[in-house]
């Protein structure tokens, strides 16, 4: 019945999408240009005057040209931009100096040489609310909303885009609720079913609109006449036991009285270099290639991220004053480039990002600025492949020579809370990821967080020369927090520590009722 029913909206979003398309004149407007992803990149490199790139390492210990995972050669510049001079040189004693004039001076070096620039203009987004449903999610019921923003592209209608989220809140709380927002990929959790009433009603619909579409049909079902084609799924049971372990991230969000959104990521930004000319980036160049600050998909996630905010700002469900963001892996690098840049969100669950997120750029560990600036370069801006550069008009340039970091990044979060996740490599967050880095960067950043009047890991801030905490041991004190726990490539162990964290700071504590 499913696949009968996906067939069925294919053809009918093909239809649609063919009768959309022969009303557009595509002459009036520019042509999309249409590279692969090589194509991009070399385009990119040529805009730069980069002649050759450093091939980035491989992950592979048996490699000739592996990764380095020498704790020894992992500093070749250990020395990090002072997060508190100014550029002429003045240090920063207070935090009306930091806001007036160092931060805007990071967010202008970390805009033009790593994650790129917003446009000027972009399109508006206008946001319907196309299914509302109520559900259980385990034990706690939920309204399930599916969101869809259209973009504006009125001045280039041969791209579209329309942003896919899902907002899930529990209803066993009285009042708004905080909410987190999660890259990923959208989905009803647990649809409501009709009544063994409706569903008889669909089940001979169904059988009508088969026989008189396939006259062979009637046969079959006068061999089977019990048989009903459309069959509910199986419900919430709400006497059997609780399984084994902890309950799933968005359970236990929903336990302790939050909501949750997941936002698709496909749906404002392809995940590939092909697609820089299409989604967000594509439709406000008009199809044509970016430019060396422009933005890259990190940060194009992070305004479609802002984009929800901006919907969740006008839903009565949600305090919109307490809504995080949260991200694993590439999407842990968006989910800082959100906190980072969006000033509105008020906690991020940052996990195992590596390069492009907590992890410093400078260092010589596992994943490299080459990886990114090969493989991964439309992540950030196109500016950010000089750093990968052994030839070029300018000469050469590695991570040493850029003037931010990701304690940078770090610090622009501040105050807000900022809780950095890692796994362990022994579980499958491989050594790759550089957890060191990342927690040098933690430390470094942290001092912006005492600057603004809130605590930071609550350690010194000697980043040479604090040790990473074994694993399982959290620093949870502070609005900046760390926790390696002992699991994988995932965040999901620490959520029972972040959920509780960010409760306790946000000032949080509806208790939901059973229902």
């Amino acid at each position: 019945m499913k696949q009968i029913l996906f067939l069925v909206f294919v053809v009918c979003f093909v239809h649609m999408a063919r009768a959309q398309e022969a009303k557009i004149d595509s002459s009036k407007y520019p042509r999309i240009v249409t590279f692969n992803a090589q194509q991009d990149h070399d385009n990119m490199m040529q805009q730069l005057g980069v002649k050759e790139l450093r091939p980035g390492p491989s992950g592979n210990d048996a490699d000739a040209n592996h990764a380095n995972t020498d704790e020894s050669l992992a500093n070749p510049c250990p020395q990090l931009p002072d997060l508190l001079t100014t550029k002429s040189g003045k240090k920063v004693t207070n935090d009306d100096m930091w806001w007036k004039q160092r931060r805007p001076e990071l967010v202008e070096d970390l805009e033009r040489e790593v994650y790129g620039r917003l446009p000027k203009k972009i399109p508006a987004v206008t946001w319907t609310v196309k299914v509302t449903d109520k559900e259980f999610v385990g034990w706690t019921p939920v309204i399930a909303k599916q969101l869809i923003g259209h973009v504006d592209n009125s001045e280039y209608p041969l791209i579209n885009v329309d942003i896919n989220m899902m907002l899930v809140v529990p209803t066993n709380v009285k009042g708004p609720v905080p909410v987190l927002m999660m890259f990923g990929r959208p989905s009803f959790p647990s649809p409501a079913q009709p009544s063994q009433e409706d569903m008889d009603k669909l089940n001979t619909a169904f059988k009508e609109m088969m026989i008189k579409s396939n006259p062979d049909m009637k046969a079959i079902f006068e061999r089977y006449p019990a048989y009903l084609p459309v069959t509910r799924l199986a419900g919430p049971n709400f006497f059997a036991p609780k399984p084994e372990g902890d309950p799933s991230p968005t359970e236990q969000l929903l336990a302790a009285g939050w909501g949750y959104v997941t936002i698709d990521t496909g749906s404002i930004q392809a995940d590939n270099g092909a697609g820089i000319t299409r989604g967000i980036i594509g439709l406000v160049n008009k199809g044509q290639v970016r430019k060396p600050e422009d933005w890259g998909a990190l940060r194009a996630w992070a305004w479609g991220a802002a984009r929800g905010l901006d919907y969740l700002e006008t839903d009565a469900l949600v305090d919109a004053k307490k809504v995080g963001i949260e991200g694993v892996s590439r999407y842990g690098k968006a989910a800082l480039v959100t906190l980072a840049f969006e000033p509105r969100f008020a906690v991020g669950l940052i996990g195992s990002s590596g390069k492009g997120g907590a992890t410093l750029h400078r260092r010589n560990f596992g994943e490299a600025v080459e990886s990114l600036t090969g493989g991964e370069y439309y992540w950030m801006a196109g500016n950010y492949i000089k750093y990968g550069a052994s030839k070029a008009s300018f000469g050469s340039k590695t991570g040493c020579d850029l003037p931010v970091d990701s304690h940078d990044m770090i610090a622009l979060c501040a105050p807000r809370l900022t809780f950095v996740s890692y796994g362990i490599p022994e579980k499958g967050d491989a050594k790759w990821l550089d957890h060191q880095g990342s927690y040098m960067a933690a430390i470094a950043g942290g001092t912006v967080f005492k600057l603004l009047g809130v605590k930071d890991l609550g350690v010194s801030n000697d980043y040479l020369t604090e040790k990473m905490p074994p694993y399982n041991t959290g620093l949870l004190e502070g609005e900046l927090a760390w926790r390696q726990h002992d699991g994988g490539h995932t965040d999901a162990p620490n959520f029972k520590y972040f959920i509780p964290w960010a409760s306790k700071l946000l000032k949080y504590d509806k208790i939901p009722t059973r229902r």
